[in-house]
């Protein structure tokens, strides 16, 4: 008889143990010494931005608060972390509940190098246990952000739609669709995506669908089209490039007529193909119809694509996966105890001690000149405030909006040096001065 095995997906996930057990033997050490209540707090920050790029875009921000208040230990928690912990540090987490204070950018804000992305104040025993959290959610999410940032930009206003979900983790996938989104994309293929976020859901049919037409005699590419135009009308989307562009578009406008709403082009020399294809859809009458195009998509192709009649581009695998999405290489450090001032000052991964916010110094037209990160404590700076009241007492007192947040992405963008919006390497878009005291 074969073994049996249950099925991770089967098993409700913890937000409590969604963290390093070193969180949770740090919190044991310090319980037994009394350091677990001693006031502090944490930052988020990046020391430095991805190779090549000139600015990043803060993603997580709102998944990290819907899950600070999940972030719990239930009766299962705690079996499985009795294995290592002493009972008074079960009984402690029994009832964790954070109760502190955290700030932070708002989410679709811009942020640079040393930028006080989140900070986090309360216990040591409180905060300690968040990192991992925190990084995990915002290390993918500013990524992701980021990166889909580029590809707005590279677009020029053109349609972009996110179809990373087969090239990442399932789960991955649905944050992966939300931080593109707000970062300017226009929609996902991701149905839960859209049922969680609101993110439009876009998607017609792959090759599949056109080859299970093949009959004894060959492929029927016309009763593919004829199938999909009835079930979904003459405004689909028909998927010309499973055989020959030519033939298929031929193909799709016999079909559906010139009211035919675009066609997709998956393969090939997309800008050749895209050409070609606008001119042949023209000769016959469909003037109106748009060219969708995907296939290994990232910011430098779309750009390149710019001169040719492409109307919206379908991104996958260099939106979700590292090679396009370079990790945001977010830290989390403790930079003040009891309110004095700690920092870190190991070679090459120094941190600045104090609990810290930023302002935006710009110009009169609105072009920013630089970030200046500044001691909470003291004077701020003139400028436009970039740090925001997130959490206060373990309360939410910011929510996350994602139109809100997208509408952010754009103002930010367009408030960058010219330079700044470069593909090419080079500085960050404008300096970060960090201000001690």
């Amino acid at each position: 008889m074969p073994p049996t095995c249950r099925a991770d997906y089967r098993v409700a996930v913890s937000v409590g143990l969604l963290t390093d057990k070193y969180e949770l033997t740090m919190l044991q050490a310090a319980l037994r010494d009394g350091s677990a209540h001693r006031r502090t707090t944490f930052e988020l920050f990046a020391r430095r931005l991805p190779d090549g790029r000139r600015y990043g875009v803060v993603g997580g921000t709102g998944r990290f608060v819907d899950s600070l208040g999940e972030f719990r230990f239930d009766d299962g928690a705690l079996a499985s972390l009795a294995e290592f912990l002493d009972p008074a540090t079960l009984e402690f987490l029994r009832d964790f509940r954070f109760a502190g204070d955290v700030d932070g950018y708002p989410e679709g804000e811009l942020y640079f190098a040393n930028s006080p992305v989140l900070s986090i104040s309360g216990t040591f025993a409180e905060c300690v246990l968040l990192e991992t959290l925190a990084l995990s959610i915002f290390n993918h999410d500013t990524a992701i952000a980021s990166a889909a940032a580029r590809m707005v930009s590279a677009a020029g206003g053109r349609t972009l739609i996110e179809m990373g979900s087969r090239r990442t983790h399932e789960r991955a996938a649905v944050a992966a669709a939300r931080a593109a989104y707000l970062a300017g994309f226009d929609g996902t293929s991701n149905l839960q995506a859209h049922r969680r976020y609101g993110v439009p859901a876009l998607g017609t049919s792959a090759h599949a669908f056109t080859m299970v037409h093949t009959t004894a005699d060959g492929p029927d590419e016309p009763a593919a089209f004829r199938a999909q135009v009835d079930a979904l009308g003459v405004g689909t989307t028909l998927l010309v490039d499973t055989y020959d562009v030519t033939a298929g578009i031929a193909n799709a406008v016999a079909v559906a007529g010139p009211q035919l709403g675009a066609v997709r082009i998956d393969s090939g020399d997309l800008g050749v193909l895209a050409r070609q294809a606008r001119a042949q859809l023209d000769e016959l009458g469909a003037t109106g119809t748009k060219i969708v195009v995907s296939g290994d998509l990232d910011e430098y192709s779309i750009a390149a694509l710019r001169a040719d009649p492409v109307d919206s581009y379908g991104v996958g695998t260099s939106l979700v996966t590292g090679s396009g999405a370079p990790t945001a290489s977010m830290v989390y450090k403790l930079v003040e105890v009891d309110g004095i001032p700690v920092q870190k000052r190991s070679s090459h991964k120094e941190s600045h001690g104090g609990r810290k916010a930023a302002v935006r110094i710009t110009k009169p037209s609105g072009t920013i000149l630089e970030e200046v990160v500044h001691p909470v404590d003291g004077p701020a700076p003139f400028g436009r405030p970039v740090t925001v009241t997130l959490v206060r007492a373990g309360e939410v007192v910011c929510t996350t909006d994602l139109s809100e947040a997208r509408a952010r992405v754009a103002a930010g963008l367009t408030s960058l040096p010219w330079e700044g919006l470069k593909l090419s390497h080079g500085e960050p878009a404008i300096p970060t001065r960090v201000v001690t005291s």
